[in-house]
């Protein structure tokens, strides 16, 4: 009886399963601000890779800027829904993440109570306070939160005002991320970082989920476009290009990419110093003041050390300029301290660009050190060593950039990554 009994559940748990594979689940992606950084990256992967395994999917959003975002969200089969965005972001430049709470609350509202949409699963990032209101539906639905980095430790706290503005939000933050029914991180180290934050989540399963790359926006771009896509950004008689590609955010350390290349320059004759130029690119947005702010700080960093002619500055580079430059680059400097993963790094290993990164956070299990670029201490002196050995070593950078593209491939496939995100939402829906 007990082995009949066990037979039938199992065969039950099959069908349920089967079921569940044989209709369409219906995803809803709820993200603060559709722009192009790392984590907006991911979350436009995520829904293609759900949306090829035949799912539903929509992506709702407090702002979406058609003309800043990625290309992918412009195609009309892709679903995205922009409400909330006449809310503030800031009050006179202070409480942003009060303001970011607020919007994500009200978008999660709008989706319950006022939508009419029908779905099986939410899937949110990085601001968890809407998982509660998402609770209020009528029927449950499953909620998988994402954990890019617990957001209270990505912001500064110098003062007494701020430290007590910022405990209850903090404790709100844990409170509600511990509210959903599966929780994901992106790498082994941000669940380390998890499990130190969130104390009392102790009892939370925590999967990782690696970022993929789409590798469909690095393979289709013609030639021609490529070209195009460098026209008139680089000086004539370059022969050693170095890429940084992050936001123009204080913690990405964009200055170390400017005080590498000074002390790379320093070691170098003359005649070598001129074929080589430094190409800082990434995402801008002149709505936010910090964006604004350190863009201006890292130009007169470079007068400071006198690199005006040696520095190329882009803002928000199109898709074709980014892979443009990828592609020409003798290397990628990846500059921030304890980066949660970094999909930056993974991006050019598949162009075939070696990466010198800091030893710390993502990049210790994206870079293959010695292999696939150079890990190293967040020092001018340090990344400028690791830049020498590949400006005197072509051979060299061609090796690392074969190994990094097969790197890619085999970890951070979007195949692979679609795989286990489909079995994490089958799972739910179970």
């Amino acid at each position: 009886k007990g082995q009949q009994c066990c037979t039938q559940i199992c065969h039950q748990a099959s069908l349920n399963m089967l079921s569940v594979s044989s209709r369409m689940v219906r995803v809803v992606f709820l993200h603060p601000d559709l722009g192009i950084g790392g984590a907006e990256r991911l979350v436009v992967d995520a829904a293609v890779a759900l949306r090829s395994r035949g799912c539903s999917v929509q992506i709702w959003t407090a702002h979406h800027d058609p003309t800043h975002c990625f290309s992918e969200t412009l195609d009309p089969d892709l679903n995205v829904v922009c409400v909330g965005d006449w809310l503030p972001t800031s009050v006179f430049g202070y409480l942003h993440a009060l303001c970011a709470y607020l919007r994500m609350i009200y978008v999660a509202l709008y989706l319950v109570f006022l939508s009419g949409v029908e779905y099986d699963v939410v899937f949110c990032d990085q601001v968890s306070v809407c998982i509660p209101v998402l609770r209020l539906s009528r029927q449950k639905k499953k909620v998988l939160f994402y954990c890019h980095f617990p957001d209270q430790l990505l912001t500064q706290r110098g003062s007494a005002l701020k430290k007590l503005y910022r405990a209850p939000i903090d404790r709100l933050e844990e409170l509600t991320t511990g509210m959903a029914d599966m929780v994901l991180v992106n790498s082994c180290f941000t669940a380390v970082v998890f499990r130190e934050t969130f104390r009392s989540l102790d009892g939370v399963q925590t999967d990782v989920l690696y970022p993929s790359l789409n590798t469909h926006s690095f393979d289709s771009p013609p030639e021609e476009q490529l070209e195009q896509g460098l026209g008139g950004l680089i000086p004539e008689g370059v022969s050693c290009l170095f890429l940084s590609l992050n936001r123009y955010e204080r913690k990405k350390s964009l200055g170390l990419a400017l005080e590498g290349l000074s002390s790379l320059k320093t070691r170098l004759a003359t005649g070598d110093q001129a074929g080589i130029h430094l190409v800082v690119a990434g995402g801008y947005d002149g709505r936010v003041a910090e964006n604004v702010q350190h863009y201006a700080e890292l130009k007169e960093l470079a007068a400071r050390l006198g690199l005006e002619d040696s520095v190329t500055f882009l803002r928000s580079p199109s898709d074709s300029q980014k892979v443009a430059l990828l592609r020409g680059s003798a290397c990628v400097l990846y500059t921030p301290s304890r980066e949660h993963f970094g999909i930056v790094p993974v991006e050019a290993m598949y162009c075939c660009c070696p990466v010198i990164a800091v030893r710390s956070g993502g990049p210790l299990e994206s870079v293959g050190d010695g292999e696939t670029g150079f890990l190293c201490e967040p020092t001018a002196e340090a990344f400028s060593l690791a830049m020498e050995k590949l400006f005197r070593d072509p051979q060299l950078r061609r090796d690392m950039g074969q190994a990094g593209r097969r790197r890619v491939q085999e970890k951070f496939s979007l195949e692979a990554f679609s795989d286990q995100l489909h079995g994490y939402i089958l799972r739910l829906t179970q």
